[in-house]
């Protein structure tokens, strides 16, 4: 039994129409899905994928105008990284940020692996990174004006940080199965970062987690990731995974139908929520590929409160955004 990398990630935006703008325009994502929270109906839940909704490459968010601004701290995803197919288009995505008037890193390689460092217009730090070839999946969108060959491709990694290393790496090791693959000095020399691994590893696989002890907590707003989750490829793993980390003494949700997958939660020692999803059955299940996100979605446990529903919530009107020459 092993989890086969990042299903999605979850963060939190306050302009559900300036971050459909953003994520289909300037980084040409395909918008998949747009429901509801289905534990807040009042908000959407937006998902950002490639062409077809492939398991592993959503990034998703639920529109939360009163939550305020992230705290930033320890207990929390720092970085979001996505995957693109080789260095050539980390270039061309240098200059197609600068045209849309985001600030960047230029390319770094603090990993050792080429990347650019940006945020979204709501504070939600990104990376772009160099898959060096052995990306796995990721259909590119054909009707963004990203060219294909340097369309985003899904997840690379994502980056936590914790006040103490040794619980969440117990867990990510002893309980989720990752293997520790290498440690790296943190930005100001004084922090230490541990990757892990799972899976064939590598890219869509990767989780940095840095140790730092003098830093508060976060409080997660817009602008931060509520939770990040990992792939298992059907419901009878997922059972057992449960029965796994109930067993380590961690307090884990029931298996929870979100109607597109089926999700397990719970809290690792550090504080970052993780969920466990299964890979199907997927966004075609109630709308045609052809016309995935294009209308509100909802599962049929939600259909009869349809009109409740589409009253509570604001229209999105993504506003169009012009890159300069």
């Amino acid at each position: 039994m092993e989890l086969s990398g990042i299903h999605h990630v979850t963060a939190v935006t306050g302009d559900a129409s300036r971050n459909v703008a953003f994520y289909t325009q300037a980084l040409g994502m395909r918008l998949v899905k747009k429901t509801v929270n289905q534990d807040d109906v009042s908000a959407y839940h937006l998902f950002y994928a490639d062409g077809v909704g492939s398991p592993g490459t959503d990034m998703t968010f639920f529109d939360w105008p009163q939550a305020g601004p992230t705290r930033p701290g320890v207990g929390t995803t720092t970085t979001t990284a996505l995957r693109v197919p080789s260095r050539a288009a980390l270039d061309w995505w240098a200059t197609r940020l600068h045209a849309y008037g985001v600030p960047h890193s230029g390319i770094i390689a603090p990993y050792g692996r080429a990347r650019i460092v940006f945020t979204d217009p709501e504070g939600q730090s990104l990376a772009l990174e160099d898959d060096g070839g052995v990306s796995f999946g990721g259909a590119p969108w054909m009707e963004s004006d990203v060219p294909p060959e340097m369309a985003i491709r899904g997840f690379d990694s994502v980056s936590l940080a914790v006040r103490t290393l040794a619980p969440t790496a117990r867990v990510l090791t002893d309980i989720l199965g990752f293997r520790e693959t290498d440690a790296y000095a943190g930005s100001d020399g004084s922090e230490r970062v541990v990757a892990f691994e799972t899976g064939t590893g590598g890219p869509g696989a990767t989780v940095y987690v840095t140790e730092r002890p003098t830093i508060p907590y976060a409080q997660v707003g817009i602008g931060g990731v509520h939770h990040v989750a990992f792939r298992t490829p059907d419901d009878a793993e997922q059972h057992a995974w449960r029965e796994r980390i109930a067993a380590a003494g961690l307090r884990v949700t029931p298996e929870i139908d979100r109607f597109y997958f089926h999700s397990i939660y719970f809290r690792e020692p550090g504080g970052i929520l993780f969920e466990i999803a299964t890979d199907g059955p997927g966004f075609a299940t109630d709308e045609p590929v052809a016309s995935l996100g294009t209308s509100l979605a909802l599962p049929p446990f939600l259909e009869g409160q349809r009109a409740a529903i589409e009253a509570g919530l604001r229209p999105i009107t993504p506003p169009e955004l012009t890159p300069t020459p």
